[in-house]
């Protein structure tokens, strides 16, 4: 309700948008933002109007901010004061060329827009656990459009035993021979020692590093698999 309170203000209680009202809303073309505003913050609401012929000659508010704008069909992009908004022909043509992230295509690569023929579903590796609250089911809005981006949906509680460095890095890096981890570091063996124990973390910096290296042999490790198969 405060991105609405510029648009209450001065109307008697019967004329504002109150809870419980239905309001309209759009989707933003892409490129139809206005100019400086975070697309992932940005979402046009309006009074109910079920007339289609008024809704360009209406104010539109941003739930975020509360600004006012206009909407347009036709311009190719938004303006300071004009959103370009999709139109169910935006919508229909985009579908035609829409990704299908749970495929892939014949050669087991993710689809992309102009992938064609069989599909088949893709293989799934589990990289790490992360646990998130009941601020999940905020995901369905995501879905609708009402929430541009997924963080805004839910809050990870960390486990301290589950994080990526834990499960996956550090269990690499116990695989690499010592005396090649310090080549590639530049750190000392001690350190190494201490760090591949789990009983010091490097800073920043170093862990950065790490990851770097783990990541590197990791995808080495499985390409001489694959040959020596």
């Amino acid at each position: 309700m405060r991105g609405l309170e510029s648009y209450n203000q001065g109307k008697r209680y019967s004329e504002q948008i109150k809870p419980f009202n239905f309001l309209l809303t759009c989707h933003v073309d892409a490129f139809g933002h206005p100019v400086g505003v975070d697309p992932e913050r940005f979402h046009l609401v309006a009074r109910y109007e079920s007339n289609p012929r008024n809704w360009l000659n209406m104010d539109w508010i941003d739930q975020y901010s509360g600004n006012s704008y206009r909407i347009s069909t036709t311009e190719s992009y938004g303006s300071r004061d004009t959103v370009r908004v999709k139109t169910y022909a935006d919508v229909l043509r985009e579908y035609e060329f829409h990704p299908e992230a749970k495929c892939a295509d014949a050669d087991g690569n993710p689809c992309g827009k102009q992938t064609v023929g069989l599909l088949q579903r893709r293989t799934i590796r589990i990289s790490e656990i992360r646990y998130i609250g009941k601020e999940s089911n905020f995901l369905e809005d995501v879905e609708a459009g009402m929430l541009h981006s997924p963080h805004l949906a839910y809050t990870e509680y960390p486990d301290k035993r589950r994080n990526e460095w834990e499960t996956t890095i550090l269990p690499i890096l116990k695989k690499i021979p010592l005396p090649e981890l310090v080549v590639l570091s530049g750190m000392s063996r001690s350190q190494l020692k201490e760090i591949r124990a789990g009983r010091s973390r490097p800073h920043p910096g170093n862990q950065e590093r790490l990851v770097q290296i783990a990541r590197e042999w990791e995808t080495k490790d499985k390409e001489r698999f694959i040959n020596n198969s």
